[in-house]
């Protein structure tokens, strides 16, 4: 997809055919195994948001299976929807129907857009095709409509780690970004050789509640070298120690890792916000739901005069709303996308 343009400064969306006041789009998300769908209205006030989790279906694997991911969107996104319209209190369709185009997995990428366009058709509406990373940006929006950028942004999740300058609406820089495993990928993988199940995030932070965090001073990677981020090194580092160890405390070792990836992403947050001279410090994606990280941030930033933005746990993971918002914010600056645009499972969040 091409370098959108800045989302500033823009009159209000002209829609001929617009049924309601204020404007209403419908989200839909199926980037990977959370089939979702949500109205929200003026890009800013959720009317309803539906998610349905196949967790239960992934966990006996260790990790999401594409293929079941994607005939279980097939099976749910319809009542999802349907789901959503009705908690909205809409009848006869929206003003504007946004689905995520990427990046995910590329089969359940197809299911959402797919039935985002019909319906864009059916109801004679625009279709607007949105980046998941970029959404995650606008789930604080959603929660503090109030918020005005620059801010510095930090994406968690399991498929992605960055930190993002937002200079203004639709103006971002990448300041960092991880160079093998992300810090969702770790936990999955480290819970996984701990036994302690899927998914990894909630299990580890579960597991560590009963854990000492300075039983093991696992690595910081990368702590100095600005913003990249590595974890790959660190599940290493606990598969080894653990082999060493057999004895040692799970909950210890869980507490320790979890107290790792924290203490690197924090300390990365917050020197690219004095960096850029932010003020304000949001975090998003799945990660941002861990509650030793929200903690972190908060202390963190508070010690240094700045202000942590932590949306709830609920729009920290994957979910329509913020697909909704950042359509809204896209539909004003852009218009409509065509209809034939594809997905793209490897999309980056674009610059500018």
């Amino acid at each position: 997809m091409t370098v959108s343009p800045p989302l500033v400064d823009v009159e209000p969306l002209p829609v001929e055919d617009k049924r309601h006041e204020p404007f209403l789009v419908l989200g839909v998300e199926t980037s990977c195994d959370e089939t979702a769908a949500a109205v929200v209205a003026n890009g800013v006030a959720v009317l309803s948001s539906v998610v349905s989790s196949q967790v239960d279906l992934h966990a006996r694997f260790g990790g999401v299976v594409p293929e079941i991911a994607s005939r279980a969107h097939v099976e749910l996104l319809t009542p999802v929807m349907a789901e959503a319209m009705v908690e909205a209190g809409i009848e006869g369709g929206a003003d504007a129907v946004a689905a995520t185009v990427g990046p995910g997995l590329v089969g359940a990428l197809l299911v959402g857009v797919s039935a985002a366009k019909a319906l864009s058709i059916v109801w004679g509406v625009p279709f607007v095709g949105v980046n998941h990373l970029e959404a995650h940006l606008y789930a604080a929006f959603l929660e503090e409509p109030d918020l005005k950028p620059p801010l510095v942004a930090l994406i968690v999740s399991g498929g992605h780690t960055l930190l993002v300058e937002m200079r203004d609406h639709g103006r971002y820089v990448q300041l960092g970004s991880t160079v093998d495993d992300a810090a969702g990928e770790a936990f999955d993988k480290v819970a996984r050789f701990l036994g302690l199940g899927y998914p990894g995030g909630p299990a580890i932070e579960v597991a560590a509640a009963d854990g000492d965090p300075e039983a093991v001073r696992f690595p910081r990677a990368m702590l100095d070298d600005r913003f990249d981020f590595s974890f790959s090194g660190l599940k290493t580092a606990v598969i080894n120690h653990v082999r060493k160890h057999p004895d040692a405390s799970t909950a210890d070792i869980a507490a320790s890792f979890q107290a790792a990836v924290v203490d690197v992403l924090v300390t990365k947050a917050l020197r690219a916000a004095v960096e850029v001279g932010a003020e304000l410090v949001c975090l998003g994606g799945g990660v941002a739901a861990n509650g030793h990280l929200r903690t972190a941030l908060a202390e963190a930033c508070e010690d240094r005069g700045l202000r942590a933005v932590l949306p709830s746990r609920a729009m920290c993971t994957d979910n329509a709303a913020m697909v909704a918002a950042a359509g809204w914010w896209r539909l004003r600056a852009e218009g409509p996308t065509p209809l034939d645009v594809g997905v793209y499972p490897t999309l980056r969040l674009p610059v500018g």
